[in-house]
């Protein structure tokens, strides 16, 4: 593929991002809401807030074993909402997320040598591994707990019902592992 189908390719991407950001934006509407009114509260307020979060995820031990203390970062565009959507899905399951918004993305797609027709909107490192893309939990979790000796794995595109998409899932996911720069599929859902 040359260069300028490869800036097509990812110029799409980033318009059919932004737009499902809007619709994401619009249908979680109070939860932004919520968080401006969480953003506000004063620091007496934050540690109660984090005591009782401290205790959800006490009473949940053993439930999310391959989660527990899992740190990420999620690498992604400022204008883009299905990545926040992402984001959030692996807060609600037992993550610690840091998302880090870049205008160039190039650079860490660069860094783990994921190709511009595997791309999606976001990156992922978690473990030393790179999770392109709207990558189901569950593979996540699979990949976490299995450790296989890979660079990472993608969902390429934004298929619609993974995680920080919305609708219903409408066709298998087939995830690709990265080993040594060569990607082959890794598992499909």
């Amino acid at each position: 593929m040359d260069n300028t189908k490869s800036r097509r390719l990812i110029m799409a991407i980033v318009v059919i991002a932004v737009g499902v950001g809007g619709y994401y934006f619009l249908t979680n509407k109070d939860e932004v809401k919520i968080s401006e009114v969480k953003s506000n509260k004063t620091k007496t307020e934050e540690v109660k807030t984090n005591e009782i979060k401290t205790n959800e995820v006490e009473e949940n031990v053993g439930q999310n074993l391959a989660t527990q203390d899992k740190k990420v970062i999620v690498y992604r565009s400022p204008n883009c909402g299905c990545c926040t959507g992402y984001a959030d899905e692996l807060k609600k399951q037992g993550y610690e997320v840091e998302v880090v918004s870049l205008d160039d993305l190039n650079p860490i797609k660069d860094k783990y040598g994921i190709p511009a027709n595997l791309q999606s909107c976001h990156t992922t490192v978690v473990d030393g591994y790179f999770i392109e893309g709207h990558v189901p939990i569950e593979v996540v979790e699979k990949l976490l707990k299995e450790k296989p000796e890979i660079d990472g794995i993608g969902l390429p595109g934004m298929p619609i019902g993974t995680p920080g998409m919305p609708g219903a899932k409408r066709e298998p996911y087939r995830i690709y592992k990265s080993v040594d720069g060569k990607f082959t599929e890794y598992i499909t859902i």
